[in-house]
């Protein structure tokens, strides 16, 4: 192995990574004024929040007004306006302002003014207008529509815009829509009203969220790691399982679990343990391709690792209308085994490479890990501990991130000194715009949707169509056993599991979720599956395409750290995340696995996990082609085969399938046995 392919990169080389391949970070430089300003405006958009959620009352249009107003004032002026996010050396100095365009700080300006015209009107005068808007309502409403797909375009992509775009079409040109979808239409003077002057579009539930928890929980993760949280998981994982076969590769697993309690971003996960992971993977003798898809799909954890899910939690909690600590219970056992069949796979992948773990001299001491950091973990207990006592999340959020500041200053180890935690509040305030900027694009499509009903009529599409070809299945001889509503249930997720997947490879998960729930949820009711179920199952999915190619960004990410193949590494991190793919199946037949959905009683739910992990092994063991010796190609695909009956939930279907694979375990002992007898 050469020199270059072992050497670690630099802190620069990292950051330029997450930048190219994780549009939302990807900040353009300034001149000096201009970001002493900025930064300034980045610290009191902390400020505010941290006031305005634990100590104000602030009517909520205002307080979304505001933190509409900090979003898209900020991308336009960090943001550029094409994708180098650079200016040409040569351009003349008259048309900038400390190295951003003019114009840039006049959109800015424009933004601002848009966002608060409304929320700083008295709320009897809104509420006269509401249907009927003013001239000056309608232009700054249209002002702030335009500005807010113009901003999302800046910092997460095309692709959201241009879905937010048809939408507006949609709405309008609804009288000459096809079949199902055809609709009364709308004006424009009637889509503003409805998108700017009620809750149901650009002030809605998306962006409320985002200013009443999201940015919270973000800055309380930013603090957590800057006090030393992420340093203590990361060498937690090393203690737990670096010694063992292939250690680095399980280290990677146990320090992206820790670190997804706290951050809700796969690519700033994967780029953050695996700076350490991934070269000490590569060192034990693992491919370089499959050490940037381990980082990878461990990474992607992160946003179904409770208790911070990325946003999806906090959303759930609004549109389900139960407690959040009900939400964080449903995703832990999906969660777990998503890591237990990477855990799965990268150790069968060790023992058929015979891959060693590190050494003592390379593993840090457990009593020296805890004495050093053990101050670092108050916050993050006092956080899930109000959650779990039923605080409300944006309570137990501010009490944490005043946990994290008083052990800052306290302790030793990582001492947080003001100019840190001004940076921290700055870095918090950073990591939110793009994601707020795609919450408020997405109220737009929602907004859509619950004016001209769109997503039930999608719903009634997907399922007539589900439901036809389950009559054709049906009628199949080898197929006949299921009836046609069985087809159409099991059709309907892979059509929608599919859209999630195409939807996801292009905008942020929570924007994924939000858009794919809107019409998922109507079709899914219909098939009887349960509110709960529907969101976690297009939630899942969402999350999905960060390792799926052709779009997989977590995994490319983790590819420029490597120095690998983006496409293979891409294509072997979905084969190490396919647990991810079929959890959903799961939970949908045995909702008993969200521990809280409806029918819960310990008896399915014991059945249903073990039969899960039961699958989710199997499926190691078939992509792996090692159980305790090498396998046949026919023998990995009949163990693939027989993964999929322990995966339908039932005390049967999960004894026949240990009966089925009896003959393939005794075989492998023989073979290992008389391996072991020849050497």
């Amino acid at each position: 192995m050469s020199t270059e392919t072992e050497k670690e990169l630099s802190a620069e080389e990292l950051a330029e990574i997450e930048r190219k391949f994780d549009p939302e970070t990807a900040f353009r430089p300034t001149g000096k004024t201009l970001a002493i300003i900025i930064t300034t405006a980045l610290v009191a958009m902390s400020v505010y929040h941290f006031y305005a959620s634990g100590f104000a009352l602030i009517r909520e249009l205002l307080h979304r007004g505001i933190h509409l107003a900090f979003v898209l004032g900020l991308v336009f002026l960090l943001f550029g306006i094409r994708k180098a996010n650079t200016l040409e050396p040569a351009a003349p100095a008259w048309y900038r302002i400390s190295g951003v365009p003019i114009w840039d700080v006049l959109l800015a300006i424009i933004a601002v003014g848009a966002s608060l015209y409304l929320p700083l009107l008295p709320p009897e005068v809104v509420a006269e207008r509401v249907g009927n808007p003013s001239q000056s309502d309608v232009l700054m409403g249209t002002a702030l529509l335009v500005l807010t797909l113009e901003a999302s375009r800046r910092s997460v992509g095309p692709t959201l815009p241009i879905i937010g775009l048809i939408f507006i079409a949609f709405a309008i040109f609804g009288p000459w829509a096809p079949g199902a979808l055809k609709h009364g239409g709308t004006s424009w003077l009637g889509l503003i009203n409805h998108l700017y002057m009620t809750n149901q579009g650009i002030y809605g539930i998306a962006i409320g969220v985002m200013a009443q928890y999201v940015f919270l929980f973000i800055l309380f993760g930013v603090l957590a790691t800057r006090i030393g949280l992420g340093q203590l998981f990361i060498d937690l994982a090393m203690v737990i399982a670096g010694r063992y076969s292939g250690g680095p590769a399980k280290v990677a697993i146990f320090s992206s679990a820790f670190m997804g309690t706290i951050s809700g971003s796969s690519i700033a996960n994967t780029v953050t343990t695996g700076a350490l992971t991934i070269p000490a993977m590569k060192r034990v003798g693992y491919p370089a391709h499959f050490s940037g898809a381990v980082e990878a799909t461990a990474s992607t954890g992160g946003q179904i690792t409770p208790p911070i899910l990325g946003a999806a939690a906090f959303i759930m909690v609004e549109y389900l209308e139960i407690p959040l600590r009900d939400v964080l219970a449903a995703a832990l056992f999906p969660a777990l085994l998503h890591y237990f069949g990477i855990f799965i796979m990268v150790h069968l992948e060790a023992k058929k490479l015979g891959l060693k773990g590190l050494s003592a001299a390379e593993l840090p001491k457990a009593g020296i890990v805890l004495r050093q950091h053990w101050l670092s973990i108050i916050p993050l207990a006092i956080l899930v501990y109000l959650i779990l006592n039923g605080k409300t999340p944006d309570f137990a959020a501010v009490y944490g991130i005043i946990a994290c500041v008083v052990v800052g200053f306290l302790n030793p180890t990582d001492r947080l000194t003001i100019p840190d935690l001004w940076k921290a509040l700055a870095a918090g305030a950073k990591n939110t715009l793009a994601v707020g900027a795609a919450a408020a694009t997405v109220g737009v499509v929602v907004g859509v949707v619950t004016l001209t009903g769109v997503g039930f009529r999608l719903g009634y599409v997907v399922v007539q169509t589900a439901t036809d070809i389950g009559t054709f299945l049906s009628q199949v001889p080898i197929l006949s056993y299921f009836v046609v509503e069985q087809w159409a249930l099991f059709v309907s997720l892979i059509l929608i599991a599919i859209s999630c997947i195409i939807m996801g490879a292009g905008i942020p998960t929570t924007a994924t979720y939000i858009i794919l729930v809107a019409v998922a949820a109507p079709a899914l009711a219909q098939l009887q599956v349960q509110p709960l179920v529907s969101h976690f199952f297009v939630f899942y999915y969402g999350v999905l395409a960060d390792i799926t190619p052709p779009v997989a960004l977590a995994a490319y990410a983790a590819a420029g750290i490597a120095g690998s193949n983006p496409f293979k590494t891409g294509n072997t991190a979905f084969r190490l995340g396919i647990a991810k793919a079929l959890v959903p199946f799961v939970f949908v037949y045995s909702p008993a696995l969200l521990l809280v959905a409806d029918g819960f009683t310990w008896y399915l739910f014991t059945i249903t996990l073990a039969g899960a992990m039961l699958g989710i092994a199997s499926l190691g063991v078939a992509f792996s082609g090692f159980l305790v010796a090498p396998m046949s190609k026919a023998e990995r695909w009949y163990v693939g085969l027989v993964a999929f009956l322990f995966i339908a939930p039932g005390l049967i279907t999960t004894l026949v399938g240990l009966g089925l694979m009896a003959p393939i375990i005794i075989r492998q002992i023989a073979l290992k046995n008389s391996s072991g007898a020849k050497a």
